[in-house]
């Protein structure tokens, strides 16, 4: 009869590559084998050893019996515990994680790890891509993007009303090109730091080709997910505030805004319940829908802890980013003082190619260190969910050549190598 382990190690098989696919239609993908549950402290086969004492750093042997037919207790450095004399393993730790269920900490720290051990290809994704989305908006923003036109003091009730109605237009179309080079950013941060991440499981080393070779087979899929998430928070908000508009009158807006703030709770909600949909499409080559509804499947019943860990990384990294723009911020006002006092002064502001210039030399080196943290935090996060529900973490051993765990399944890799 086959126990749990032998379903989680038909279900999640992996090899050397970075992709840990759910091969056959008996994947989890399709909604089998969630839930695994593993004996504790599982983690392999037993040791073997001669004699009375065990190999260093193995297990304890069994308490032996002493001259009066009583067993003799544990000695000093033997384990002992509720294992009836063996001591609990350590998790083995092959790359940036234990291969283990993980904390908070270790989920961030594996992704700070991560931008360590591979800082040349990860600096060299995470620079190239925000050095060109900024120069696109700083180019846009100069050239391309109407300018807000200045409330006036000296004009009428009705006017000033105007005038700010046609700023806040301006406004939000000025947003647009903005989310858009957004979106181009994610798009390519997450396709290629997600296999650069997940080699770091595994302790392998990593280069920029191999992480290009890996990722631009999923560019099409991944971009239907990255165009579809934005889409589908826009319908929902315009479900919340649409029928308020139609409606009118001070009932219509009281309408709009209880459902522009239910809207915004449904959008969160589904955020984090597709939060881990990326890491499903680019590792498991699920495709768009199938993604959605596997980070569906392995964020239920963890909601709210996968919350809480995207909102303090969320929190983290906005820090950081503050921490490194304020002060190239404050030497750019030093520098253009001028266009810097003008956001201030009611006027629309004019910034000077040295505003611009020193500022967005911030933006980079913000950006070059939020993408791999945020983008670590997700792979890792999808990572724990499937060695809690899936025994991913023996597979993982195996992959990553763990002495004890065996070699790794055949059949499983889902990124074969020409």
């Amino acid at each position: 009869m086959s126990g749990p382990r032998d379903h989680a190690t038909r279900w999640t098989t992996v090899n050397d590559s970075p992709g840990w696919a759910s091969p056959g239609s008996s994947s989890p993908s399709d909604g089998q084998g969630e839930g695994v549950q593993r004996p504790a402290g599982d983690r392999g086969p037993a040791p073997q050893w001669s004699g009375d004492q065990p190999p260093a750093g193995q297990w304890s042997p069994p308490a032996a019996p002493g001259p009066s037919g009583r067993v003799r207790p544990p000695q000093p450095g033997w384990g002992g515990g509720p294992y009836g004399g063996w001591g609990r393993p350590e998790a083995p730790k092959p790359g940036v994680i234990p291969l283990r269920p993980l904390g908070v900490g270790e989920i961030l720290d594996g992704a700070v790890s991560t931008l360590r051990a591979h800082w040349r290809t990860v600096l060299a994704i995470s620079v190239t891509v925000s050095v060109l989305v900024q120069v696109a908006q700083v180019l846009v923003d100069r050239f391309l993007l109407p300018k807000a036109p200045a409330i006036s003091p000296d004009a009428s009730q009705s006017e000033q009303l105007d005038q700010a109605a046609e700023a806040l237009r301006v406004s939000l179309v000025s947003m647009v090109p903005l989310i858009l080079l957004g979106l181009v950013a994610s798009f390519f941060t997450t396709a290629l730091l997600t296999f650069v991440v997940s080699r770091s499981v595994l302790g392998k080393p990593v280069t920029f080709g191999e992480v290009w070779r890996d990722a631009r087979p999923r560019f099409v899929p991944l971009l239907g997910l990255t165009l579809l998430l934005p889409l589908i928070s826009v319908a929902v908000m315009a479900a919340g505030i649409v029928p308020g508009v139609l409606v009118g009158s001070v009932g219509g807006a009281l309408l709009a805004v209880f459902g522009g703030f239910a809207a915004l709770a449904v959008m969160l909600w589904l955020v984090v319940r597709f939060s881990l949909a990326y890491s499903a499409l680019m590792l498991e080559r699920q495709g768009v829908l199938a993604s959605l509804r596997r980070s569906a499947r392995l964020v239920q019943g963890s909601w709210w802890r996968i919350f809480g860990i995207l909102l303090l990384t969320a929190l983290l990294t906005m820090v950081v980013a503050l921490i490194v723009s304020v002060p190239f911020v404050l030497i750019a006002a030093l520098v253009d003082g001028e266009g810097f006092a003008s956001a201030f002064s009611g006027s629309a502001p004019q910034f000077g190619w040295a505003f611009l210039i020193i500022t967005g030399i911030g933006s980079v080196i913000s950006s070059a260190i939020m993408y791999p943290i945020s983008a670590g935090v997700t792979v890792l996060l999808y990572v724990d969910q499937r060695i809690r529900r899936e025994a991913l973490d023996l597979e993982l051993a195996r992959a990553a050549g763990v002495p004890g765990y065996g070699p790794a399944a055949p059949g499983g890799d889902i990124l074969p190598r020409s």
